[in-house]
């Protein structure tokens, strides 16, 4: 009985060892794929490209002619004749309306009879003058001769002088009825309704016999575009982009009249005076448009985009990756940056493309033998300097070596590390910093002639303002720290310079346990 018991047990227990073996061969395996997924594949990346970064700024706006007059009328009366109609092209001069001249006819003639009565009054007036200035003259004669009383000698000149004033005063009256009647011959030429420009009626007003009343202010008859084959858009832009807004640039649009075609305009002038609706403020910016066609009518809404600026044949890397940002407890929060000989490269002691930049300035400066070795010998012992603190850094712990990059002045001014410097600590650090260059390159700089040193002041106050992030990029698999310059950005990828190249992997995120 016991003996068929012993020959079972064996068998059940080398079923439990293999399948111990089992369990632990698939944990083991578990273990190993889950170690090589994380080396393989435990990131997402983003691959720096090259290519070209457009920056634009989006508005609407609507089309109108460049210059658009309004026709009036200056006197009142009934319209007798309307001869222009909607776009109607008129030339300057032509007649558009005429007003009822009757009245003023009448009034002309009225003036007519009125000068003839004042030039009659007039001849009177001139004939008691020459009489009184006879009597005038044989009394003034005989008072000499004392043949008659100096009383009456007093009256004839009194009598010659009201005869002088009688004749100013008929002239005066011939004058002022003169005026007043080319006042009304004035006003019968403004019967007649004229163009001022060459261009097409945009709109009519008025009928043929309706009334038009001027009195204190002209009626408007007519409204014409001088010249539609060159147009305007006048675009609202938002007071965060209007700095990026300059005169020349080139503007795209498009209008809902004509989805299939894309138009082009330039950017004529920045208008200074602001508009504010709920809360919003914004710039009027005028392009104008080429028009030769005639195809873009006044008074269409468009959709334009400012091209700011295009950068050429860049590198390039997608947002995600300058946003990323470990977790505090992910491995990548513990790295700190590469360094000479630490796999950093040369770009490692760029200090985020600024050795770069330096350079690329230095190149446009026509710079002679003496000039260029100086620069190039400041620019060495400062990446010897740096390549020193780096080594210190990392000697005490990477306590250092994240705020220093070049020449114990690189600033990260964003990116993925937490407690970034605010506004008044990068101007502090951009001061040390500028003081700190400017000494350095001291006798280099005072070996340039004016010009050349007004371009050098430029480009490093550009590279002391430069936006520098720290990104994660894989090297050999292995995830590192890097600084990097970033500039234009279309908001899908931004211009970077430094320790970059094309083709290199930058990590975009962080892939959890079991992801695929």
């Amino acid at each position: 009985m016991t003996q068929p018991r012993r020959r079972n047990a064996l068998p059940l227990r080398q079923i439990g060892i293999v399948l111990a073996v089992i369990v632990i061969a698939g944990l083991g395996w578990k273990y190993w794929s889950g170690r090589k997924a994380a080396a393989d594949g435990g990131y997402r990346t983003e691959a720096v490209q090259r290519g070209d970064i457009r920056v634009a700024i989006s508005a609407t706006g609507t089309l109108s002619a460049i210059s658009t007059v309004t026709v009036g009328s200056q006197i009142s009366g009934q319209v007798t004749d309307v001869r222009v109609d909607f776009n109607s092209p008129v030339k300057k001069g032509d007649i558009l309306a005429t007003i009822d001249p009757s009245t003023y006819q009448a009034q002309i003639e009225q003036g007519a009879a009125q000068i003839a009565s004042a030039q009659a009054q007039l001849r009177q007036a001139q004939a008691g003058l020459r009489n009184a200035t006879l009597d005038y003259q044989r009394k003034a004669d005989l008072g000499r001769q004392q043949l008659v009383a100096k009383s009456d000698v007093d009256q004839a000149r009194a009598a010659l002088e009201q005869a002088q004033a009688q004749v100013n005063s008929a002239q005066a009256q011939i004058r002022q009825q003169t005026a007043s009647t080319q006042t009304t011959r004035v006003n019968l030429q403004r019967t007649v309704i004229r163009s001022p420009v060459d261009g097409v009626v945009l709109t009519r007003k008025i009928e043929p016999g309706q009334t038009v009343a001027a009195s204190l202010q002209a009626p408007e008859l007519f409204t014409i575009a001088e010249d539609l084959s060159k147009m305007q858009i006048e675009l609202l832009v938002d007071e965060s982009d209007i700095g990026q807004v300059k005169v020349g640039q080139s503007v795209g649009f498009t209008a809902d009249a004509f989805p299939d075609r894309q138009f082009k305009g330039t950017v004529e002038q920045v208008r200074l005076a602001a508009a504010t609706n709920n809360n919003v403020v914004t710039y009027p910016v005028v392009v104008t448009v080429d028009n030769s066609d005639g195809t873009l009518l006044p008074g269409l809404t468009v959709n334009a985009e400012i091209e700011v600026s295009k950068k050429p044949n860049v590198l390039k890397l997608a947002n995600a990756a300058l946003r990323f940002k470990p977790s505090d407890t992910s491995p990548l929060a513990q790295l700190q940056p590469q360094g000479p000989g630490q796999g950093g490269g040369q770009g490692g002691r760029a200090g985020g493309g600024m050795a770069e930049g330096l350079r690329a300035a230095v190149a446009g400066l026509s710079l002679n033998p003496q000039q260029q070795a100086a620069f190039d010998k400041t620019l060495e012992e400062m990446q010897q300097r740096q390549a020193q603190r780096a080594a210190q850094a990392s000697q005490q712990g990477g306590q250092q070596g994240g705020s220093r990059l070049f020449g114990g002045g690189g600033m990260r001014f964003g990116g993925p590390s937490s407690g970034g410097p605010d506004a008044s600590m990068q101007a502090q650090m951009r001061a040390r910093m500028r003081e700190r260059l400017n000494q350095q390159f001291a006798a280099f700089r005072a070996s340039l002639d004016d010009g050349q040193r007004a371009r050098w002041d430029a480009a490093l106050e550009e590279q002391l303002n430069a936006k520098r992030v720290t990104i994660y990029k894989l090297v050999d698999g292995k995830p590192q720290l890097a600084m990097v310059r970033v500039g234009a950005s279309d908001g899908t990828a931004t211009e970077v310079s430094g320790n970059i190249r094309e083709g290199d992997e930058v990590i975009s995120g962080e892939r959890s346990a079991g992801t695929p």
